[in-house]
């Protein structure tokens, strides 16, 4: 199927999608209409008829169920490794422990902080793994629900677009052209220091983790309502009498249960990411160009049938759980990845409505280009555009690949000392969107790790998102202006002042907006 000039029509689908879920708190229905509603732009564009919507759906919805089709493995294998560590109690000893160990609710934040960051080489592999290793943990020291996504979020894409090792690099370095002044690797690095997104969400994350009291709007609210006890979940019953009941029927496990696996997984991950990306291959490739041309999906998916394997062993070989116990958590544990598989899959689907079909991205990216702005402004406003296009798409990925090569031609030709700053700005708006968008994958992961109603993480998390994109923005106008003093000037300038800003809208955000915190129930 080709692709057809929509105009202003190619932003109907994710309008229809977001706003839908926000009226119908159902999520799939709401993309379910959103794909809907693109394809009947595209059969009456391409003169298709009545039919040509539905056939277009559907082979939009297989094509890529099969282009991610490692994912969704990658996915069934971490819900039965988790399913595997719950049965041998490593989750229950490793919560045991950790509550030992840490005292307050803040302390329990930091912790899943740390080992958010401590997981960078894929956004996926994060959600899931933090969501279950600290789900019991911040459950004890009545931490919502609603947080815990939150900061699995928050140290999901953020941490993985600063990483040179992890797939988000390789997808970058990817999008970049052959024949580029620079190389993408190199780009990729200097870019860091003014992703200031990335760097404002995990100053953020840390701050609000540490300091009582800190939370602000809708998520103070979920707070309020966790400290007595009332706890946001997908699961059938509360938080705690799920963990009260689910820590009855595991054995008493060990702390390594759950740790052996989960290193075992992110060296195995690292391994087949240099496998998949030709490091073994003899050819000569360094660690750099090995992540560069690595593909995550076949990596992990490869990584997290290993562990499954070598887990196999390990829990026999320690007598943890029997032949007949392992093999009985295979089903339930792909069972518990179902409904995230399901709204990747449409996720995926309205994201390729919004690109392949309707050209979206060229709808934005024309107007960018017919603007005319001036040059001091420039980086603002991409990092604008691809807020837009990646909440509107639900795809930071696909944001990368339709603005990088537009950025580049713009900047080496009207602006050079721009470059790296505008790249940086791409970036980080596009993980504004994967981190918030209600139709993002890492959005749906987040709220499935921490067994979060998902619309009730988008809603609580937005705000969060919103305050660190609006110091984003002010910081990439004074890197605009200040870009002459020189990259490394104009960068400490920068930072200096989104990181006062941010400092200041958290200091003063929880007395503006106190949501329902001093609210009692009746």
């Amino acid at each position: 199927m080709e692709g057809i000039n929509a105009g202003i029509l190619s932003l109907v689908p994710p309008l229809v999608a977001i706003v839908l879920a926000l009226i119908t708190k159902e999520v799939v229905f709401s993309l379910i209409m959103g794909i809907l509603s693109g394809t009947v732009i595209y059969a009456i564009l391409a003169n298709l008829g009545i039919t040509g919507v539905f056939t277009t759906a559907a082979t939009l919805m297989t094509d890529n169920f099969a282009a991610n089709a490692s994912m969704i493995l990658f996915l069934c294998f971490l819900g039965i490794l988790v399913a595997l560590v719950t049965k041998a109690g490593g989750s229950r000893a490793y919560g045991d422990w950790a509550a030992g160990k840490l005292k307050t609710q803040q302390s329990a934040s930091v912790a899943t902080s740390i080992l958010g960051v401590l997981i960078f080489i894929d956004d996926y592999f994060n959600c899931l793994t933090v969501g279950t290793v600290m789900r019991p943990v911040t459950d004890k020291f009545k931490m919502s629900r609603e947080k815990l996504a939150y900061i699995i979020d928050a140290t999901a894409a953020p941490v993985c677009i600063i990483a040179p090792i992890s797939s988000w690099a390789a997808s970058v370095i990817g999008f970049f052209p052959k024949d580029a002044e620079i190389s993408g690797m190199e780009a990729f690095l200097r870019s860091i220091p003014m992703n200031l997104y990335a760097i404002l969400t995990l100053i953020m994350v840390f701050y609000i983790g540490a300091k009582k009291n800190a939370d602000f709007g809708p998520m103070a609210t979920a707070q309020r309502l966790a400290e007595q006890g009332i706890i946001s979940t997908t699961d059938d019953t509360s938080a705690q009498e799920q963990f009260e009941r689910s820590t009855k029927m595991e054995r008493q496990g060990h702390v390594s249960d759950l740790v052996v696996p989960i290193v075992v997984l992110i060296a195995l991950s690292l391994l087949s990411m240099l496998l998949v990306g030709g490091y073994f291959s003899g050819k000569g490739l360094s660690l750099f160009e090995a992540f560069g041309g690595t593909s995550a999906g076949p990596a992990l998916a490869l990584a997290s049938f290993c562990t499954i394997i070598f887990t196999f062993i390990y829990y026999l070989v320690r007598r943890v759980l029997s032949f007949k116990e392992f093999f009985e958590n295979i089903t339930p544990g792909v069972a518990s990845m179902v409904p995230a598989c399901i709204i990747l899959t449409l996720a995926w689907t309205i994201g390729a409505v919004c690109r392949d079909l309707l050209l979206t991205g060229n709808f934005v990216a024309d107007f960018v280009k017919s603007s005319n702005m001036p040059l001091q402004i420039l980086a603002p406003a991409i990092f604008l555009i691809a807020c837009v296009l990646s909440f509107s798409t639900g795809t930071s990925w696909g944001t990368f690949g339709i603005l990088i090569p537009i950025v580049l031609a713009i900047t080496q030709v009207a602006a050079p000392e721009l470059m790296i700053t505008c790249l940086s700005a791409t970036l980080a708006g596009s993980v504004f969107g994967d981190h918030c968008s209600p139709i993002s994958d890492t959005t749906i992961l987040s709220s499935a790790g921490a067994r979060c109603p998902h619309l009730k993480h988008v809603a609580t998390q937005l705000p969060y998102a919103a305050t660190v994109a609006a110091c984003c923005f002010i910081g990439y106008i004074v890197a605009g202006f200040t870009a002459k003093l020189g990259f490394g000037v104009s960068t400490l300038i920068t930072l200096a002042v989104s990181i006062a800003l941010l400092v200041v809208a958290l200091t003063f955000a929880p007395k503006l907006f106190p949501g329902d915190r001093e609210k009692k129930t009746a």
